[in-house]
């Protein structure tokens, strides 16, 4: 029999498939980290316009310095309940609906003070602020890590940092310059426009960066992070109205409930740890660094 040729076939020719180029998001993320920026340089900077306008408001008002400093007292007592509560909130919600939240939460609150007719609704207008900026700074710092690669996550960090330190360090110059010339409302008028304008164009453009995930909140862990940290920062605050003799109960009393509550809710978070479910992850440094020492 004949042999037969061996013929070896040639590739099939055609065009090569095409391969979409991959996405650049750095200029997304850019302007994502600058507007969270921008948001916490004025909800850091409205923290403490207060200090200096408190002889005005007790003038225009007709309050006592101990009913005033309820301004700026309510205000850090707001922010350390919500604080807690804002890793879950990440956790449970997009980014878009966080930010809307606290930039929508600290505009209101600073159009409330901007009309304020009174000390009371002053106190609640701040009180809405607060809970903004509770919600603000979580976010920053969650979405650089999500978005910054590690290798520049030092100079973010060192920008986050500048923000941080000469928001409060204007604060106050801010404030007596508005009021030397101007009503008390306007320190209130001078930032709504800000706030508003941060709110609009993150409607615009900030967009999810983190995946939500259904997630169950603790309640008693909530209700112990409130009593401990405002009844912590409440104590302290009051040490100074009871050397005036001007407290409404003794100091030691919030101080007291404040660190029985703090010992019963880390207590509460350890047990927690266990089935993942901690408020508050007390062990995540620790666990990570002996992640790392196993690894290497």
């Amino acid at each position: 029999m004949p042999e037969r040729d061996l013929v070896t076939p040639l590739p099939a020719t055609g065009p090569a498939p095409v391969v979409a180029p991959a996405t650049d998001d750095s200029a997304r993320n850019r302007l994502v980290i600058s507007l969270l920026l921008v948001s916490a340089f004025v909800v850091i900077l409205n923290e403490t316009i207060m200090g200096v306008a408190l002889p005005r408001l007790m003038s225009d008002l007709d309050i006592t310095a101990s009913v005033g400093q309820w301004l700026t007292t309510a205000f850090m007592l707001t922010v350390a309940v919500v604080i807690p509560i804002t890793g879950f909130l990440l956790q449970r919600y997009s980014t878009r609906a966080i930010f809307f939240a606290a930039m929508g939460l600290f505009s209101a609150g600073t159009l409330i003070c901007a009309v304020a007719p009174g000390f009371g609704l002053l106190l609640v207008g701040r009180i809405i602020q607060a809970s903004g900026t509770a919600i603000m700074m979580p976010l920053l710092m969650t979405t650089i890590m999500t978005l910054v690669p590690p290798a520049r996550r030092g100079r973010t960090m060192g920008n986050i940092s500048i923000v941080m330190s000469v928001a409060p360090a204007v604060g106050p110059t801010i404030s007596g310059l508005i009021l030397t010339f101007f009503d008390w409302r306007w320190m209130f008028i001078f930032v709504l426009p800000i706030a508003v304008a941060a709110l609009l164009l993150g409607a615009a453009r900030i967009v999810d960066v983190t995946d939500p995930k259904k997630s169950r909140i603790d309640a008693l862990s909530v209700v112990l992070s409130a009593f401990a940290f405002a009844g912590l920062i409440y104590g302290l605050s009051s040490i100074a109205e009871a050397a005036r003799g001007h407290e409404l109960i003794p100091f030691w009393l919030p101080l007291g409930v404040g660190v029985l509550a703090l010992t019963a809710f880390v207590l509460r978070q350890i047990e927690l740890q266990r089935h993942d479910r901690a408020l508050l992850d007390l062990r995540a440094s620790s666990a990570r660094a002996a992640s790392r020492l196993r690894s290497s």
